[in-house]
């Protein structure tokens, strides 16, 4: 396939310094996943029973990715990319030794917590370092290997309770992640910081050393040129009492934040980590008893096998289909299954009064089945990938800390309204009801990516911002690979694609 062309033909600096990176997504996603195949277990030890404390529970950890989340660009632009992932994930490794050893609701709370704070840092940090390490034709392929590591962790954490089911251990569930968090952080101390971070702190010679290895067919000379100028501007700006915020709420950068604000709660909003958090529920709700432990966490973990298929997919064509098709194309096939899933429980399950307590038929375990794929592989393969692209890629150098932390802080809001409220809607809504609410959501997703989402392919990283100073389009005479000769460029049903 192309993508193996393009990446066989790319700098072995720049794939081992995006590979380190992305690793970092494994500790985000299997906290998402190991928490659920905990929960039932955690419930009964600490006697929790109301499904509202079970979903504030799992909650807690947003809390914290939240807070992460909106001081990760300020620390990554002081102290530099490199090191705040190396702290990520060193101190994942001691939160989650942490969340092992609780010995109340409480303690538990605020171990997950900080668990949570060093996730929402990795969020934001990780798609700026792999954007600003990596060249433009694998730019989009690279970004996406941050959701591969993710749904890795993800089938991870399932596979671990599925092992430790038998014994209800919950503790070694949540305290395994540290060994993860070790491992990457080894691996992390040997990549650098990236070009545009040396810039930033007038290290232009290491900054070209980098860039050197990063991409040898750069004309490192025009890029450093061209970030230096960027970083001028941004000083400039501050010098005259300009801050980062007021730039990002006044033109021309005010349609870019709106466009991640709502780009960022809409990825969320649509359900997926309900999906994850909640799939054993979900599984139960199917009418599998709590003794089936294969079903109850190995179908999950099936699930997210088959999302991670679709990540690599989505990866191999998202440099050359391009952000917005890949992005609509995902987010069709969620509508698509929350169809199927309406139909399976609104049908399956009629007449049954207690819908978190139902029996569905042999037809109907299958369609729910494969409703839960269809959204997974959906979600993996449109937001799941390219929410990484669209966080490193649309702001440029000197906001794009801050315009990640805006972005990935709407996310993880619209994730605290998910995880908090889907086990009450579940009880009260049912599962088509549930679905019905998630399947609005995606079709309103799906009308706001279709209008404003900007395409980003081929683009070199710092000429990003010509679509935003442009009014939310390209110049008709915009060439990337020309320096802006008069070359058309083809226009998709909405300015600017």
């Amino acid at each position: 396939m192309g993508i193996f062309h393009d990446l066989r033909g790319s700098s072995r600096t720049a794939i081992m310094v995006a590979v380190a990176a992305a690793t970092v997504g494994i500790i985000y996603g299997y906290d998402s996943s190991n928490i659920g195949g905990a929960l039932d277990f955690i419930a009964k030890d600490f006697h929790i029973t109301s499904e509202a404390d079970k979903g504030l529970l799992v909650s807690y950890v947003i809390f914290g990715e939240i807070a992460g989340a909106l001081s990760g660009g300020w620390l990554a632009n002081r102290f530099g990319r490199k090191r705040i992932m190396v702290l990520v994930a060193g101190t994942f490794a001691l939160f989650s030794l942490l969340s092992a050893l609780a010995w109340s609701v409480p303690s538990l709370a605020i171990a997950r917590i900080l668990l949570g704070v060093t996730v929402g840092i990795s969020i934001v940090v990780v798609p700026m370092f792999v954007a600003e390490s990596s060249p433009t034709k694998i730019r989009g392929a690279l970004l996406v290997l941050y959701q591969v590591a993710t749904v890795f962790g993800i089938i991870c954490g399932y596979l671990v309770a599925w092992a430790l089911a038998p014994t209800g251990n919950w503790r070694i569930m949540l305290g395994a992640a540290a060994i993860p968090g070790i491992l990457i952080t080894l691996a992390l101390m040997r990549a650098p910081d990236t070009p545009r971070w040396y810039m930033m702190k007038g290290r232009r010679e290491d900054a070209a050393k980098v860039l050197a290895r990063i991409d040898p067919d750069a004309d490192v000379h025009a890029e450093l040129d061209s970030m230096e100028a960027d970083h001028a501007e941004a000083e400039a700006d501050r010098a005259k009492g300009t801050s980062t915020f007021k730039q990002m709420v006044s033109k021309p950068y005010l349609r870019a934040t709106v466009f991640v604000v709502l780009l960022g709660f809409a990825v969320q909003i649509t359900g997926i980590n309900a999906i994850v958090y909640y799939s054993p529920q979900i599984i139960k709700a199917m009418g599998f008893s709590e003794q089936d432990t294969m079903a109850i966490f190995g179908l999950p973990a099936l699930i997210q096998f088959i999302g991670l298929i679709a990540v690599f997919v989505s990866m191999a064509v998202v440099d050359r289909m391009g952000r917005r098709p890949v992005l609509l194309t995902g987010i069709g096939i969620m509508i698509a299954a929350s169809l199927v899933l309406i139909f399976t429980f609104g049908v399956g399950a009629a007449g049954q009064t207690d819908p978190t307590n139902i029996h569905l038929s042999g037809v109907f375990v299958a369609l729910g089945f494969l409703g839960l794929v269809m959204f997974t592989v959906g979600f993996t393969f449109g937001f799941g990938a390219l929410v990484w692209v669209y966080a490193g890629e649309t702001f440029p150098s000197h906001l794009r800390g801050a315009g990640s932390s805006t972005m990935l802080t709407s996310d993880l809001v619209a994730n605290y309204i998910v995880g908090v409220a889907f086990l009450p809607l579940l009880k009260v809504l049912g599962g088509g009801g549930v679905f019905a609410v998630l399947g609005g959501f995606a079709v309103l997703a799906f009308l706001f990516v279709w209008k404003f989402a900007p395409e980003t392919k081929g683009r070199p990283l710092d000429d990003i911002r010509i679509f935003w100073e442009n009014g939310g389009k390209w110049p008709s005479d915009y060439d990337p690979t020309h320096g802006g000769t008069a070359v058309p460029e083809p226009r998709g049903p909405v300015g600017g694609h």
